[in-house]
């Protein structure tokens, strides 16, 4: 049994509702669309009271059951308009388990700002947060461990967040006290800023009590055993996810320069520097970490900690997405560049990947020039100082593009594209179509399947099979890059989860949560007035054919949605 706590920010009072069985398994980003819309959200503002923020942690939250403790974070976002829910790795959802809570939802706002502690005696605090506010996440994670002391977890509003700029992100302890994990995507930090909640503290504590601890340590190991064997995650700690780089410049499905190319440079004739293999092999040599763990007892540890020439931490972790937009689709082509811009971001707590393509259109509107570094560290210092600029660009990609009457724009319902070119990957790029989440990769990605050869019918299909597995995936609180693992253990985590939590479940839960969990954001979404036409990719992704593959993009939301229609049918 756990607590979920309803938080009314206004009264500043806790309703405590215990919560057991299925309850803690039906959880994270189910939980997030089905109390969504049976509170009828999808017609309020989004930055208003009346817009609940909720967090949520799953049946393993508080253990060291590997990738297993994530925190989920949802609303309707301000950014799309739609349902959002981001999640993050890091520590804070270790802390929500180790304190017997299931999760909890801040309604309302209060009229001062405020710092909320999680106690471990079972008591909330609230306190002010002055002496706090607009300072970044780095100097508030230091003041905050010198108030609350060392054992303690933090969710942040950054200084982005604070003036409710829709990059804003809310940014999470990682294993060495970092607030450099992110629930980054749909504005959920702009939503935090609404509350005036400048941070959350939440003491860590002790293992939670489970329903037959034995078992459970069982699966931990069994699941650990398999993560051992598999090579994809042997993959994912020696090169990270930076190793996608590689891959997608070789296919040709690399953002470059605003997403009007697909390689950043022929590996022929010039070293990929932005990619695995170049920065494992540097980073190693100057004395930084290419594995780490971001999540206490994480055996996948594809985080890592980037040093520079000296050997001196630059940030942690560099990951994909942002060496993808934030780098190579801003013309970036060192790493060591991207890496000072990505510690910037983490400071401010905005999401990379918005940022990257707000940043691309910028400079596809001759703002600035690809490649600039320092043009991009200028754009970052207006948005931290809150400027009339600054403000502006931290609406995000789809308002700065309005702003400057910029023709290729990369976003699908006004959220920005990841780093999957949609005409090259994409099943992936039917993902991001689709999605009520906006276009979110996360949602289910489908990164290596060669798809040119193939029909509308069997690329949708494989994204349709991954959005309910990541959907699944999200509401258990595991992390996704354990899925080549959990596909084939769902017995032996089914197992565990009866175990920790007394349920009496079988396997096909797990396809069922995820089908349920799509079939209540899609509702929640046409609740709040989307259509099919908000699923249609920029019109440029058709008319130009991307170098080197000369491929444009072959489906339209018509097409797919008849597809996914059918499957709801069946």
């Amino acid at each position: 049994m756990r607590n979920y706590l309803h938080i009314d920010l206004g009264k500043r009072t806790v309703q405590a509702v215990e919560q057991k069985g299925e309850e803690l398994v039906r959880i994270g980003r189910y939980l997030i669309a089905k109390t969504l819309l049976e509170d009828n959200i999808a017609q309020v503002d989004p930055l208003s009271a009346d817009n609940p923020l909720i967090f949520s942690a799953g049946p393993f939250a508080g253990t060291n059951f590997s990738n297993a403790n994530r925190t989920s974070v949802g609303c309707k976002s301000p950014l799309t308009g739609g349902i959002k829910e981001a999640n993050a790795g890091g520590t804070f959802g270790v802390a929500l388990g180790q304190l017997h809570l299931s999760g909890f939802t801040l309604h309302g706002a209060g009229d001062e700002w405020v710092i909320i502690h999680l106690r471990k005696d079972g008591s909330i605090g609230f306190d002010s947060a002055r002496g706090f506010m607009g300072k970044g996440n780095f100097e508030t994670a230091a003041l905050l461990h010198e108030k609350y002391g060392k054992k303690v977890s933090l969710a942040l509003c950054g200084p982005v967040g604070e003036y409710q700029g829709l990059l804003a992100g809310i940014a999470i302890s990682d294993t060495d006290r970092r607030p450099s994990r992110l629930a980054a995507r749909g504005g959920v930090g702009a939503v935090l800023g609404s509350k005036k909640v400048k941070a959350i503290v939440a003491d860590l504590n002790k293992m939670p009590q489970l329903h037959e601890r034995k078992k459970v340590i069982g699966g931990v190991r069994h699941y650990a055993e398999k993560l051992g064997k598999d090579p994809m995650i042997d993959s994912y700690k020696r090169f990270g996810t930076a190793m996608m780089a590689d891959y997608m410049n070789h296919v040709g499905g690399l953002p470059v320069r605003n997403f009007s190319a697909g390689r950043l440079v022929d590996t022929n004739l010039e070293t990929m520097k932005m990619g695995g293999d170049f920065i494992r092999e540097q980073n190693i040599a100057r004395g930084g970490d290419p594995s780490h763990a971001c999540m206490p007892g994480c055996l996948i540890q594809c985080s890592n900690v980037y040093a520079d020439a000296e050997g001196n931490e630059i940030v942690s972790p560099v990951e994909y997405e942002t060496l993808g937009l934030l780098g190579t689709n801003c013309g970036i082509k060192e790493p060591d560049d991207l890496a000072r811009l990505n510690a910037i971001a983490n400071d401010l707590g905005i999401d990379t990947i918005e940022t990257g393509a707000m940043v691309g259109v910028l400079m596809e509107a001759r703002v600035g020039e690809f490649g600039d570094a320092g043009f991009i560290a200028e754009v970052l210092e207006e948005i931290r100082n809150g400027t009339k600029q600054g403000r502006l660009y931290a609406q995000g990609t789809a308002s700065v593009g309005e702003h400057y009457r910029v023709a290729r724009v990369p976003v699908i319902k006004r959220q920005a594209i990841s780093a999957y070119d949609p005409r090259v990957v994409e099943a992936t790029g039917i993902t991001m179509m689709v999605t009520a989440q906006g276009a979110d990769h996360t949602a289910g990605n489908v990164p290596r399947m060669e798809t040119a050869d193939k029909s509308m019918d069997e690329i949708a299909a494989a994204s349709h099979a991954a959005q309910v597995q990541t959907a699944a995936t999200d509401s258990l609180g595991l992390c996704v890059f354990g899925r080549t693992v959990t596909a084939v253990e769902l017995d032996a985590i089914t197992e565990a989860i009866n175990a920790a939590v007394a349920t009496g479940l079988d396997s096909s839960f797990f396809n069922e949560l995820g089908r349920e969990t799509l079939r209540l954001e899609r509702e929640f979404n046409r609740a709040a007035g989307f259509t099919e036409a908000d699923d249609e990719l920029p019109r440029f992704f058709y008319d130009e054919p991307l170098a080197p593959s000369n491929r444009a993009a072959r489906f339209h939301a018509k097409e797919v949605n008849e597809f996914v229609n059918d499957w709801w049918r069946q």
